[in-house]
């Protein structure tokens, strides 16, 4: 057979891969996340982005070229190692990718609310018909690409200026992130899981597979995507953190209902306010798009009929996602827990992929490296060993 012309990390999947990933992670969740989190711990918690940077860049490097060298997406690759292990593995990530879309459409609400007043409800319903409209155009895997590309850009561009406005202590925190004053486990585990957990892992890989980059050859291409991926939500919480920090040293006093809010509002009177309400409808809708595209790519292959009326299957799941939402309302205790269950998702999902990266038929002949290897073993036992204390005390709360 005829290798596949080599592709270029800038063209339209390569780069559209990795601003889905990294759109995908950067949804309500991190918004609010990477505020409580630098309240608790000011600028040491450049220190949590600088550990879930190479935690994320061991998880992503793997998984990205592991799937694309065996040219089988996560769940067959699963099934064809062990039977049945992919429909555990699908079953997992489809349910931490709905639980998260439930989230994602409140957000999507409330950024409407912000901008023009309507309700919650009816912000989410306006935003759900722009996602559907979004999967039903003829080339909706370009337009994808095209989306993900001005969405992310147009969120970091409107952070840099509010975060200009707030005067952070960039030095110090630069600092702190290497010599860290304090350090939080929950909030490693909650930043990666959040970052790469659950069905972000799979979203840049599984989009590269639809697009035709995938084997030995295209491992270039598929290197350079990823890492972009990660570089790219790097940026934005690290932009986000020295704007929250500078408010946070103004004496500004955050609203615990809305703390990210509190931040733009603090650094930019409402003009920023109004700009939260940009950043926050755009990262939600693009979380909305890239969790039910990813949950969809993990039953799909299933059956015929799934690939045959993908859209109409990610088209449901949306819907499906809205209607929870418009009938029970914001679920925050739900999307807290499936932040924590994603970062346990991870190792689980992380491991799986690292034994099969061992199989030499699976693999068709590629080995993979070594040291590579060995990173991903590292990132499954680190997060394991943080997640399940961090998890354990989640469910007590959520359970009293």
């Amino acid at each position: 057979m005829k290798p596949l012309p080599k592709a270029r990390w800038w063209s339209g999947a390569g780069l559209g891969a990795a601003f889905l990933m990294a759109n995908s992670s950067i949804g309500p969740g991190f918004l609010t996340q990477t505020t409580v989190f630098t309240q608790q711990l000011l600028t040491s918690f450049g220190f949590v982005i600088l550990v879930s940077v190479l935690l994320d860049i061991g998880a992503q490097l793997n998984t990205w070229r592991i799937l694309t060298v065996s040219e089988l997406r996560a769940q067959d690759l699963s099934n064809k190692m062990l039977p049945g292990l992919g429909y555990f593995l699908a079953a997992m990530v489809i349910l931490g990718g709905f639980a998260f879309n439930i989230g994602n459409l409140a957000g999507c609400g409330l950024g409407l609310n912000v901008l023009t007043g309507l309700s919650f409800e009816t912000g989410a319903i306006i935003s759900c018909a722009v996602a559907l409209l979004l999967f039903w155009v003829r080339e909706f895997g370009k337009m994808l690409d095209s989306f993900a590309k001005v969405l992310g850009m147009g969120m970091i561009l409107l952070t840099v200026g509010v975060a200009f406005s707030a005067h952070p202590p960039v030095l110090q925190a630069l600092h702190h992130t290497l010599l860290p004053t304090q350090i939080s486990a929950a909030a490693i585990v909650t930043i990666v899981g959040g970052t790469v957990g659950g069905y972000i892992t799979f979203s840049g890989a599984h989009r590269l597979l639809d697009a035709g980059i995938k084997g030995p050859a295209q491992q270039g291409v598929v290197t350079r995507s990823a890492i972009s991926g990660i570089v790219i939500s790097t940026i934005m919480r690290f932009v986000l953190f020295l704007a929250i920090v500078g408010v946070l040293r103004q004496g500004a006093v955050l609203d615990p209902d809305n703390p990210a809010a509190s931040v733009f509002r603090s650094a930019a009177g409402e003009i920023g306010f109004r700009i939260f309400g940009v950043i926050l409808w755009s990262a939600a809708i693009s979380s909305v798009v890239g969790a039910a595209y990813t949950s969809v790519s993990f039953f799909k292959t299933f059956h015929p009929i799934f690939e045959r009326y993908e859209r109409v299957w990610i088209s449901a799941f949306i819907v499906l996602s809205t209607a929870v939402f418009v009938l029970v309302g914001k679920p925050t205790q739900l999307l807290v827990f499936a932040g924590a269950v994603n970062g346990l998702i991870l190792p689980v999902a992380l491991g799986i992929v690292l034994v099969a990266a061992t199989n030499r038929r699976l693999m068709q002949g590629y080995q993979h490296p070594k040291w590579m290897l060995a990173a991903g073993w590292v990132v499954v036992l680190v997060m394991g060993w943080l997640s399940v204390p961090v998890l354990i005390d989640l469910v007590g709360g959520f359970l009293k």
